[in-house]
């Protein structure tokens, strides 16, 4: 699928405040032939591809993307508590700063608010935003600020946490994992080393999120495919915030009440590290865990590995780096360039300490909330956790 889409000028910024204050529900479109626009770069037509699959090998360098004229944008963030959300700001921050007429990086962090959501993509656009990449952690409620925002003339890229709607008619573009297979794929790993039987739990992060309903998707279609398998969970993911310490309480609570659970499957392995310790004080043996990766995680595989025999672990990578991907496509689109990156990234299992040429990564010398997958370097890692 192509689009074209026509980047802002500074005159229809006036515009844009009025067109968010509209309580109508516009889908816009990516893929207007209005071209009467007027300003520098109005009626620029670009060529986005979307939904394109892909590995992470086909990212292309941002100096194809970013233009010529000055342009602002923006990382909206629907909770921005966490590592993987600081590394993942860091790593768009990195990347907007190779291209000399961004003049303006803005980011706003929801709190795990969604109208704040909604209010933080409005005030964005007013701003004068360009381009607004964003993790939508309020799911489809935040389809129609989207919508606005794309009509208004910005380019918004949804990444990991999709709002729904349709790429290249709401937005430019969604950027992920095949987030379903991610969570079959662990399941799969998880099953076989519970020996294809036994009471399985699956880990999600904020209630209602996209992202962890489509990897408990995937873990219900592999538990399907093994029935001897329980899953403790099924109506959906267990919430944890994608916080160590909330992972730790909900985990107590799981254990109390189910008694056994043989292997978990989790969407984020630095707030599994709660749950490996909430499993330390029940005296309970460790289960098989897989998650995505994350340093303590691994490490913590290390210190106990000895003494609890039925713990392994597996990830797959954190991927911080499609927000990368994300901005690209928003700067092609703003820009009137092509982009013809992979909109979803194929993962696979990059440790596995059953398999001797995948052992976990653990970095004694960097923090404990390190992500060696992420897209920084070591000493990019150590100075954002300083």
């Amino acid at each position: 699928m192509r689009i074209r889409t026509r980047r802002r000028s500074a005159a229809a910024l006036g515009v844009v405040a009025a067109v968010l204050l509209t309580t109508a529900c516009s889908t816009g479109s990516l893929s207007g032939s209005d071209d009467s626009g007027s300003g520098e770069g109005s009626g620029a037509a670009s060529d986005i591809t979307v939904g394109e699959i892909g590995v992470q090998g086909d990212i292309q360098d941002i100096s194809a993307f970013c233009g010529d004229e000055d342009i602002t944008v923006a990382l909206a963030d629907g909770f921005g508590g966490n590592s993987w959300r600081k590394i993942t700001r860091a790593i768009f921050e990195a990347e907007a700063a190779k291209c000399d007429n961004i003049t303006k990086v803005l980011y706003t962090d929801a709190q795990n608010d969604t109208q704040k959501a909604i209010s933080d993509i409005n005030s964005l656009v007013a701003q004068g935003a360009d381009v607004i990449v964003t993790f939508v952690d309020g799911g489809e409620a935040l389809l129609p600020t989207i919508q606005k925002a794309t009509e208004a003339g910005v380019a918004v890229v949804p990444f990991v946490g999709s709002p729904g709607g349709t790429p290249g008619k709401d937005y430019v573009d969604f950027v992920s994992e095949d987030i379903t297979t991610y969570g079959r794929n662990l399941a799969d790993w998880t099953i076989e080393k519970m020996g294809g039987a036994g009471n399985l739990v699956m880990l999600g992060g904020i209630a209602g999120n996209s992202y962890s309903q489509g990897v408990f998707d995937g873990v219900v279609e592999a538990v399907e495919a093994h029935p001897d398998v329980t899953l403790l969970n099924e109506d959906g993911p267990v919430a944890t915030d994608w916080e160590p310490g909330k992972t730790q309480q909900v985990v107590a609570g799981l254990i109390t009440k189910y008694g056994d659970i043989d292997g978990i499957v989790a969407d984020y392995g630095g707030g599994s590290v709660g749950g490996i310790r909430a499993f330390e004080a029940a005296g309970k043996p460790f289960p098989v865990w897989s998650a995505n990766d994350s340093n303590e995680f691994a490490c913590l595989w290390y210190e106990y590995k000895d003494t609890q025999p039925t713990y392994q672990i597996a990830t797959e990578s954190s991927r911080n780096w499609v927000v990368s991907v994300a901005l690209h496509k928003g700067l092609a689109a703003a820009n009137g360039l092509p982009n013809d990156e992979p909109s979803i990234y194929n993962l696979e299992i990059i440790e596995d300490s059953t398999d001797p040429d995948k052992q976990p990564q653990c970095e004694a010398d960097l923090p404990a909330d390190a992500i060696l997958s992420s897209g920084l370097s070591v000493e990019e890692l150590k100075a954002l956790f300083q």
